[in-house]
């Protein structure tokens, strides 16, 4: 890992982005702590530099609770080298959308599948990295989307000891037998209006879970609608599980 530029925001948060390879990365760290803080990791649907202004959002709320929060690029987003079967599928999935028509399995698998078998194993280098930091420590939780990522992490991953997914894009078929492993507590946010999701899907997935303990958080409103409530609420689940 190495740290490419910092700032001080105006909240005493130190906001530092580094690579690790060619994986760009974001870290927010309290201005000060008396312990490790424990470790969140932000998920995100890809865009680092577009999806920043909600990112910082998230993380420094986290911050404002004692926690540290880290966030790296997406395969094929921002400046990583597309794949061009990802975007042919992609492509086949808003024609359907836009269409009104149902997404088949297919499209879902071409698109999902190869991004969570590139994508979890540089969420758990990046995790190796980060936990060698002075100033931060166990246990780590899990915030954010790609639900498959986020699910497959906490399949794999014995150092997530909770997970707040959200249940914003679409997860292949053939996943649901690995949610079925899941044991961590969860918490699944469902915007119920959601325009590009599949809500039956969220909801069958949210059954299949293992988890003894799960929460669903349906709120009407779309995709971009979770209300501010959602952030506090977040805060005190990993509060319960990571401190």
């Amino acid at each position: 890992m190495q740290f490419t530029a910092e700032q001080r925001l105006d909240d005493g948060v130190l906001e530092r982005e580094f690579t690790l390879g060619e994986i760009p990365g974001i870290l927010w760290t309290p201005a000060s702590a008396s312990a490790p803080a424990p470790l969140i990791l932000v998920g995100h649907p890809g865009g680092l530099r577009r999806m920043y202004p909600r990112l910082v959002a998230r993380a420094r709320h986290c911050v404002a609770e004692g926690f540290a929060a880290a966030t790296i690029e997406l395969p094929g987003a921002g400046d990583r080298p597309r794949s061009a079967a990802a975007e042919e599928a992609r492509a086949d999935l808003r024609r359907a959308l836009e269409a009104g028509e149902p997404v088949g399995d297919e499209i879902v698998e071409r698109l999902v599948l190869p991004l969570v078998e590139q994508a979890v194993p540089e969420w758990r280098a990046a995790l190796d990295a980060l936990l060698s930091l002075p100033g931060i420590g166990g246990p780590v939780g899990y915030s954010g989307g790609v639900i498959a990522i986020g699910l497959r992490l906490a399949v794999v991953e014995p150092r997530i000891s909770a997970a707040l997914l959200f249940a914003g894009s679409f997860v292949p078929r053939s996943m649901f037998e690995e949610a079925r492993q899941v044991t961590i507590p969860l918490q699944v946010l469902l915007q119920w209006d959601d325009e590009g999701n599949d809500r039956q899907l969220a909801l069958d997935l949210f059954d299949a879970f293992g988890s003894k303990e799960k929460t669903l958080h349906a709120n009407m409103g779309g995709h971009t609608g979770v209300p501010h409530f959602e952030g506090d609420d977040g805060n005190r689940f990993f509060a319960r599980h990571l401190k």
